[in-house]
């Protein structure tokens, strides 16, 4: 495997270095994603800002959720030699995830790389925190491989984040910028309508108290949630289950709504309570002060396997349980531990709210050359 990627790096310097003697382009940004096939969340709202700031920002987009595949790996070698070309050529490029030629080649000084990433915080543990675990990548490998290596600026949300982001980037926090994602400003600027659109796709969502389960990606491990589903009283509530995109998830009974033309993030404007575990979910739902729980039935088998920076049991006390039933009633009593909940907002979301996206639009512009 060594032998076969330094064979690679070697390969794709060579045409780098070529693409390298085109000229920049006045005002190019450059998006990469690989976190979907079409542009995000985060991603639509940047380019339109960007775009009401500076009219003359030409904008690429590049975006593969890459699959084991062989029709996926080809498509995304594709998109690598593709994006080479633009990375040559760019004045700034954004980025959401880890993406190869972003960190294996040398780029021109003029390039200014914006790793946005795609959460607003870190629950988990992500690159170089899980190094040799079952859910990362082998020492070796992430060495060969510079993984998340020329990265100018990173966006972070709440300042406690950042010793995380930190440890999973391997870099300095001097790097860090705590404005938060874009999707915070969606969060707030799209609440009511969001929630009206829910319910008129769904009117009987109007009738019920609504839970909202979405749980995070596990990767090599079981997802068990069943129990949740003996647990709740579906003449009270009604349940809306959201999987990650990675993992999906199938029901078919009465009272439960897999809602497929909403994204969890718009579903929070319709939920009364939120159920997760160690997504990314439980911070933007932090965002619209939504009551959360956390049912880490696995908790000991997902942190050896993946590990966690911030344990629900100590940031949330009172709203993690590893029993179904434990939850679902206090759930039903009524005594939410609202404290926590604000603290958690004081500590782990940006200091203002509301504002991500045009800063990061503003910080893009200002690299421009």
């Amino acid at each position: 495997m060594s032998f076969v990627i330094n064979i690679g790096k070697f390969c794709l310097t060579i045409l780098y270095g070529i693409l390298k003697l085109f000229p920049s382009k006045e005002n190019k940004v450059l998006f990469l994603s690989r976190q979907s096939d079409e542009l995000s969340l985060d991603f639509s709202m940047l380019k339109e800002e960007l775009l009401r700031q500076n009219p003359d920002v030409q904008i690429i987009a590049i975006c593969n959720r890459l699959d084991d595949s062989k029709s996926g790996l080809v498509g995304f070698a594709a998109d690598t030699l593709k994006s080479m070309y633009h990375l040559a050529t760019s004045e700034v490029c954004v980025l959401d995830a880890y993406w190869p030629a972003v960190s294996l080649l040398h780029h021109k000084d003029k390039l200014t790389v914006i790793q946005m990433w795609h959460a607003i915080g870190k629950i988990k543990k992500s690159g170089y925190q899980t190094l040799g675990k079952e859910s990362g990548r082998g020492e070796q490998i992430a060495k060969l491989l510079h993984m998340h290596e020329n990265y100018d600026i990173i966006i972070a949300g709440g300042k406690a984040w950042n010793p995380y982001y930190c440890a999973s980037f391997h870099t300095t926090e001097n790097k860090l910028l705590n404005i938060g994602l874009p999707r915070i400003d969606h969060l707030l600027q799209s609440e009511e309508a969001n929630r009206k659109a829910a319910l008129k796709a769904y009117p009987e969502l109007s009738k019920k108290q609504v839970i909202l389960y979405a749980p995070t990606f596990r990767r090599n491990m079981e997802l068990n949630w069943q129990n949740l589903l003996k647990e709740i009283d579906f003449h009270k509530y009604i349940l809306i289950v959201k999987g990650h995109p990675n993992q999906k998830i199938e029901c078919k009974r009465d009272g439960v709504l897999l809602c497929p033309d909403f994204k969890a993030v718009d579903l929070l404007a319709v939920c009364d309570y939120l159920i997760t575990d160690y997504s990314a979910i439980a911070v933007e739902g932090a965002v619209l002060g939504k009551k959360t729980y956390y049912y880490l039935y696995d908790y000991e088998e997902y942190t050896e396997k993946n590990g966690i920076n911030v344990n629900p049991f100590e940031s949330m006390p009172g709203c993690a349980f590893k029993d179904a039933g434990e939850l679902i009633r206090d759930l039903e009593s009524g005594k939410y531990n609202q404290q926590a909940l604000d603290e958690y907002r004081r500590k782990y979301l940006p200091e203002e709210l509301g504002t991500s996206t045009r800063k990061l639009a503003e910080l893009i512009i200002r690299n421009l050359a």
